[in-house]
């Protein structure tokens, strides 16, 4: 192959190249022409193997035509892809355009539990009255669920309670939210006001109104000079702030190892008013929580003198309360999950 020959084949190279180029209809056609023309393996490499064919004198005049080919067909490559990705982009920014004068998807919002929302609403109107929240752990020993609550291993009063054991150190899943008491006077130095709401285990079997899991909340105050009559009107507000100013209330004699005395606190029943039905068993009357003043036992193994002071003690099936409110039958309902149910709280 002689000079004339290889400069015109670079030279209809260069044509051929510029309206290939110009005819490019995007950036991956556009990209596949630049590889085919200017690659390793590419149509010019082709062309520019003839130049060891060629004399000495003239293969620096072919390398200048070539080089000012392949400078060339990259501008024009770079001008033409420039152009392409503008189009691209624009017709991207077209397509994907929003309109943000329609109405959005409407988000569905989810609520609390009625569970947790009845804790929040007890809380709530306690914390009115300066109690804090307080929490303990769900996996308690021995000694604090029940020793240190005045109920010794031999008492008969642990019969109330179906304990279920996690090892035979005695720890165990807390059979009530009481052993919070002890924690809490461990914690802090009177005056206190504490509220420990929080999950409770036991073994029973699982009906209408009992489950081997459920919550409580425990309240504790502790003072100089606190009194029954203190517990009887904190009791009162928090029952008329939770279920109407006109409803009545009582306190009953009861009996709880950790306080002495203790009570038991009813409510006016919610479905009839106090005339007697078979959701208050024709008493007129239910029962919301059971109360009392803290045992002098119980302030010593708090750390407390109970010759200095005196506290009281309440505490309340969550549960229950939300029964109450919401006029629910069935505690497991609360525990199943089920939509529908739970949706009617929203």
């Amino acid at each position: 192959m002689d000079l004339s020959d290889l400069t015109r084949d670079l030279d209809a190279l260069r044509r051929e190249a510029m309206t290939a180029v110009a005819a490019a209809s995007d950036v991956a056609a556009l990209t596949a022409l630049e590889q085919d023309i200017l690659g390793k393996k590419g149509r010019l490499t082709s062309v520019l193997r003839g130049i060891g064919a060629l004399a000495p004198e003239d293969r620096p005049k072919v390398g200048s035509i070539a080089n000012t080919i392949r400078i060339s067909i990259e501008g024009a490559i770079a001008e033409r892809g420039t152009t392409l990705r503008q189009g691209e982009l624009a017709g991207r920014l077209r397509d994907e355009a929003i309109d943000v004068t329609t109405p959005g998807r409407p988000i569905r919002r989810g609520t609390l539990h009625p569970i947790n929302e009845t804790i929040a609403e007890i809380a709530e109107i306690f914390g009115r009255f300066g109690f804090v929240v307080y929490e303990g752990p769900e996996v308690e020993d021995d000694v604090r669920n029940f020793q240190m609550l005045n109920i010794a291993p031999d008492h008969p009063a642990r019969d109330l309670w179906d304990t279920l054991y996690v090892d035979v150190e005695g720890h165990l899943l807390r059979t009530h939210t009481s052993p919070g008491q002890i924690r809490v006077m461990h914690q802090e130095r009177p005056p206190i006001r504490a509220l420990l709401p929080g999950r409770c285990f036991r073994y029973e079997a699982v009906d209408a109104s009992h489950a081997s899991e459920f919550f409580q909340v425990e309240g504790l105050m502790v003072d100089e000079g606190t009194t029954m009559g203190d517990l009887k009107g904190l009791l009162e507000e928090f029952a008329k702030a939770m279920y109407g100013g006109d409803k009545r209330t009582r306190f009953r004699p009861g009996y709880y190892p950790f306080t002495e005395p203790s009570v038991a606190f009813d409510v006016e029943c919610i479905v009839c008013g106090g005339s007697g039905c078979p959701a208050c068993s024709r008493s007129g009357w239910m029962t919301i929580l059971g109360a009392g003043m803290v045992h002098p036992v119980v302030l010593q193994y708090g750390g407390l003198d109970p010759e200095r002071y005196q506290g009281f003690a309440f505490g309340m099936g969550v549960e229950r309360i939300a029964n109450l409110r919401h006029r629910v039958g069935d505690l497991r309902l609360y525990m199943e999950n089920d939509l529908r149910f739970l949706e009617q709280f929203t």
